[in-house]
């Protein structure tokens, strides 16, 4: 267990303080005041100031971070303006965050999550243009038989094109887009000899194991895939490729993990695969010993999950703070102080009970419940 506590915490560092920066970066830019960057949660471990007076530091709970503004009560409230005008000069009300225009503070909270979103392409985008990224055409070599794939009328020597309205540019590509789908039936669209086929597959779930040897619940269809003509196509791609693809990606995770939420709340997905950080951390202590460049690829999905979770429209969150401002947008002014404070209990709530339901999963996933 200890060999994944290294991972784990260089990972959490580098995405949370991404995370933050985008925060502090937008802060910074609109003349906020900015009184702490801290890296965790807790008592801190070590810490300096800079020359605007915030103080830098890192502390003993590795789980988040924060950006403290100045004069930050409730940062994101408006509701006691006059109250917080009334103790402030003129010279230090140009710091608060809470009377700058709605425009400013919408970028401020937003910058976040965008950061997440931008080192994600960054990672994509050296990895293909440096190291390259396998194009491989995927061949079907052989179909179970009796398996979904066979019911549903693929064969042996067909090239995938399509999955779900996904173009397949590589071999890689179709496991993935089957984990990933979270429909019934998969629309799979195959080129044979000179003709284009449309195929409904029913995939089934079975108990597995990922490349990791963590227990899974994996979708199949049965098939064996080869390279195209035997040939591996494996490339590094110019600037103009490697950002298509790279941004290709950050959108493809993003609006998959998007839709496999809303399948688990309908009861459509499999929610035993829903992890905390301990599983996080097992994950990314596994993943290392393959090398820099797998843990590199992992952080890049951590991150787009960090910002994606962070726009979840749940109060304590960077999303539940944008919802109050798309209010104050249509109220033509913020909600009330006792109103805040009830959305910040119900997201209280929602956010304990995720994390009651995400550790449950990790500690099973330990063998600790069975």
């Amino acid at each position: 267990m200890f060999s994944y506590i290294l991972p784990f915490i260089v990972l959490i560092l580098v995405v949370v303080f991404i995370h933050e920066y985008g925060h502090y970066y937008f802060a910074k830019k609109y003349g906020v005041g900015v009184t702490d960057f801290s890296i965790g949660f807790g008592k801190e471990i070590f810490g300096w100031n800079d020359k605007a007076g915030t103080r830098w530091k890192i502390c003993w709970i590795p789980l988040g971070g924060y950006v403290k503004f100045f004069g930050d009560r409730n940062v994101f409230s408006q509701a006691d303006q006059e109250k917080i005008v009334s103790k402030y000069n003129e010279q230090e009300r140009q710091k608060l965050f809470v009377l700058k225009p709605l425009y400013q503070r919408v970028l401020i909270v937003f910058g976040g999550p965008l950061a997440n979103f931008l080192l994600a392409l960054v990672i994509f985008f050296s990895i293909y243009t440096f190291v390259g990224k396998d194009l491989t055409p995927a061949v079907i070599n052989e179909v179970q038989k009796d398996s979904p794939a066979m019911i549903g009328g693929i064969k042996q020597s067909d090239v995938i094109l399509e999955i779900d309205g996904n173009k397949v540019k590589s071999i890689l590509d179709v496991s993935k887009y089957i984990t990933m789908s979270t429909d019934d039936i998969i629309d799979f669209k195959v080129k044979r000899s000179y003709d284009e086929l449309t195929l409904k597959i029913k995939p089934v779930t079975i108990p597995s194991e990922d490349n990791l040897g963590n227990k899974i619940n994996k979708r199949i269809i049965g098939i064996k895939l080869g390279a195209y003509n035997n040939k591996i196509n494996h490339v590094k791609l110019g600037p103009a490729q490697s950002i298509y693809h790279a941004t290709h990606e950050v959108y493809y995770v993003s609006i998959s993990s998007l839709k496999y939420i809303g399948a688990m709340i309908f009861g459509k997905a499999d929610t035993s695969q829903l992890g905390g950080p301990i599983r996080i951390a097992k994950i990314s202590g596994q993943v290392a010993e393959f090398g820099l460049l797998a843990f590199i690829s992992m952080m890049a999905y951590i991150s787009i999950s960090l910002g994606l979770v962070n726009l979840f429209p749940i109060p304590m969150l960077d999303g539940g703070h944008l919802m109050f401002y798309a209010f104050e947008k249509v109220l033509g002014r913020p909600l009330s102080q006792k109103t805040q404070e009830g959305f910040f209990r119900i997201g209280l709530f929602i956010l304990l009970l995720l994390m009651f339901f995400t550790t449950f999963n990790d500690l099973k996933d330990l063998g600790l419940f069975n």
